[in-house]
């Protein structure tokens, strides 16, 4: 049978684009066991839309490998569990998976703190996990060489100390030196507001004033206006869509025109619609956009539209990195010729050949000191227009033409 990995989309895409109902677990071939694989990610609750789009990109890959066989001939079977973006109902989560489920690995993660309260357990179980969404910095770093001798945390999205180095690029790129800061009481709000502070100090850019936010704030004028007494030339935000999408309105209805970046949750429906008029202009860092109209872009799209029937995808990242995600871990399946936990996460560390994925096409994304698949190449300044999220800047759009494997550019 054909590599599932190496397959080209053009095979299978028209297929899949007419999966309404994910077929993700396939009859098996003579009885031959499923390869359990977990999903985990916040299914219900304020981070459902990246929770569902994660699952959606994953349902979809899985069905594509299924349809030509799975993996060493056996059916991947998805176990998806709802970590409601719960740190304490994600290492539950993660227990049960690994303990009951007999999971060979899993796909997920979108909150920092479930990260928080996950990885040791995976680490512990030496299973691996790939985080598709969160991007909290200290997650795939907790077990990096010199701190264990193998680390099983491995991540497709970029991490918050990387987006923080693009927006202190583009607010170099702008003039801009005098920044204020308004993040989140939550742990992804304080790993942000610490990545920026030291991205930010790196360029010698000078922060006016911090303030911080509780999740489901309905009004931010008060720390919107003593943040706006300090006169900066750019507010930086961080955050999920709905409390975002108040302090674009707030920040409007205060008669503060003040340039608005961010990191990648500004692409997220619930910030665009929720925010209105308020939002255009927020910029924001991307490793993919749904706007992007690229061929190797659209096949994805055309697949995940086909198959869930949306015309929109609530968080176009999540969907394109829980897709990779899911490939990457059967490339490791199929090169380890193994379910077994170290042999995947040695298969992770030097995986061979090209995987294509709706990012990018990887070639090597890990080696066992660098669990991180996404660099600083693959990372592009996207910016709401017209109530969508396009390029900010038409180089990029020419770029991401190109295939932005890890060794183009800077780590």
């Amino acid at each position: 049978m054909s590599d599932p990995i190496a397959l080209p989309r053009r095979h299978w895409l028209a297929a899949a684009a007419t999966l309404p109902l994910f077929p993700w677990r396939a009859p098996s071939a003579q009885g031959a066991a499923p390869v359990k694989i977990g999903l985990s990610g916040p299914y219900t609750g304020g981070s459902a839309p990246m929770g569902l789009s994660m699952r959606n990109g994953a349902r979809l890959a899985a069905a594509e490998l299924n349809m030509i066989g799975g993996v060493l001939g056996r059916p991947i079977e998805l176990v998806e569990r709802d970590d409601q973006a719960s740190p304490e109902v994600g290492a539950r989560v993660a227990e049960d998976l690994m303990s009951k489920q007999k999971v060979a690995a899993t796909v997920g993660i979108v909150n920092t703190g479930v990260g928080l309260a996950s990885v040791e357990l995976y680490q512990k179980a030496r299973v691996p996990l790939m985080i598709a969404v969160s991007t909290g910095t200290v997650l795939t770093r907790k077990f990096a060489p010199p701190a264990a001798a193998e680390n099983y945390i491995f991540r497709v999205s970029p991490t918050i100390e990387l987006e923080a180095r693009v927006l202190a690029e583009e607010l170099g790129r702008r003039g801009a030196t005098d920044v204020a800061i308004l993040a989140d009481a939550t742990p992804y709000g304080e790993a942000g507001k610490s990545d920026l502070e030291k991205a930010l100090a790196a360029r010698r850019g000078r922060i006016t004033g911090v303030e911080r936010f509780p999740i489901g704030a309905t009004n931010l004028r008060e720390p919107l206006q003593r943040l706006r007494a300090g006169r900066p030339q750019a507010l930086l935000v961080w955050g999920i869509g709905p409390e975002m999408a108040v302090i674009a309105r707030d920040r409007v209805a205060i008669g503060w025109n003040v340039p608005l970046l961010g990191g990648w949750t500004f692409s997220m429906a619930n910030f665009i619609d929720g925010a209105g008029a308020a939002g255009e202009g927020a910029l924001m860092t991307q490793t993919f956009i749904q706007e992007g109209g690229l061929s190797n872009k659209n096949a994805f799209l055309l697949a995940y539209h086909g198959a869930t029937g949306e015309k929109r995808i609530a968080s176009p990242m999540s969907a394109a990195q829980g897709y990779d995600g899911m490939l990457l871990v059967a490339a490791a399946i199929r090169q380890a010729r193994s379910t077994d936990g170290p042999a995947l996460r040695a298969a992770l560390e030097n995986l061979g050949g090209l995987v294509q994925g709706a990012v990018t096409t990887y070639e090597r994304p890990f080696t066992p000191q660098d669990h991180e698949a996404i660099t600083r190449n693959m990372l592009i300044v996207g910016v709401v227009r017209g109530g969508r999220v396009t390029y900010a800047y038409a180089e990029d759009a020419q770029r991401g033409m190109l295939i932005r494997t890890k060794g183009d550019g800077k780590p």
